[in-house]
C-alpha cells in the first residue's frame, strides 16, 4: 500500500513538473512580446527635417570678404526619386562689386547619411539645383549660384536633420545602428541593424 501511495505521490509530481514547466515555456514565449524590442525601421516625418532645419535661419555670411549673403524662409521638399532632400531658400546678395542688393530663390539638394559620432542623420554635400533671379537681377544668377553653393556647402554639410536618443539604439545589451536610409514621399525611413 504505502508503495502504490509513493508510487502515485511520484507520478502526480512528475505530472505538475512537467505542467508547470510547459506553462512556464508559454508564459515566456507571451511574456517576450510584452517586453520592448528594437524595431527594424525608424520613420521619422518631412515636418521633423523641415523644424530642424528652420533652426538654422535666417542665416547671413560673408563669403570671400566681397559678398553679404543672407538666406531665409527655407522650405524641406523630400525627393523619393533621386533618394534626397531638397531645401528652398530666399536669398539676398549684396558686394561692393553690385550697385544694389540681389534677390532670388535657389533650391540646394543633399544626400542623406549616419553620422556614429553624434548619432544623428545628417545632410551630407549639399548642392545647389537651381538658381532663380527676378528682373534685372537674372544677369547675376550665374554668381548668385556659385555664392550660394559656397554658403550652403558650409552652412548645412554634415548638419543633423534628425539624431537618435540612446534607448532608441539598444536593446537588452544590444547596440543597433542605422544602415540603409531610404526618402519617401511623406519621410525619411531609417533601417535598424546590429551593430
Amino acid at each position: 500500500m504505502i508503495h502504490t501511495a509513493t508510487r502515485v505521490s511520484r507520478r502526480a509530481f512528475l505530472f505538475v513538473a512537467c505542467a508547470a514547466a510547459s506553462t512556464a515555456i508559454s508564459l515566456g514565449a507571451c511574456a517576450t512580446g510584452i517586453f520592448p524590442f528594437i524595431p527594424d525601421h525608424y520613420t521619422f516625418s518631412q515636418d521633423q527635417v523641415q523644424a530642424a532645419v528652420q533652426r538654422k535661419f535666417p542665416y547671413h555670411r560673408s563669403v570671400q570678404q566681397l559678398f553679404q549673403v543672407s538666406l531665409t524662409n527655407p522650405v524641406v521638399v523630400l525627393q523619393p526619386d533621386r533618394n534626397r532632400v531638397a531645401v528652398r531658400l530666399d536669398a539676398e546678395l549684396q558686394s561692393p562689386l553690385l550697385q544694389q542688393p540681389v534677390d532670388g530663390v535657389f533650391t540646394l539638394s543633399s544626400e542623406l547619411a549616419y553620422d556614429s559620432a553624434a548619432h544623428a542623420v545628417v545632410l551630407k554635400s549639399p548642392s545647389v539645383d537651381s538658381v532663380d533671379m527676378q528682373g534685372a537681377a537674372a544677369v547675376y544668377g550665374q554668381q548668385v549660384g556659385a555664392v550660394a553653393a559656397l554658403a550652403a556647402a558650409q552652412m548645412l554639410d554634415n548638419y543633423p536633420v534628425y539624431t537618435f536618443k540612446p534607448e532608441q539604439l539598444q536593446f537588452a545589451g544590444v547596440n543597433y545602428e542605422p544602415g540603409t536610409i531610404t526618402i519617401l514621399t511623406n519621410g525619411i525611413r531609417v533601417q535598424i541593424v546590429e551593430k
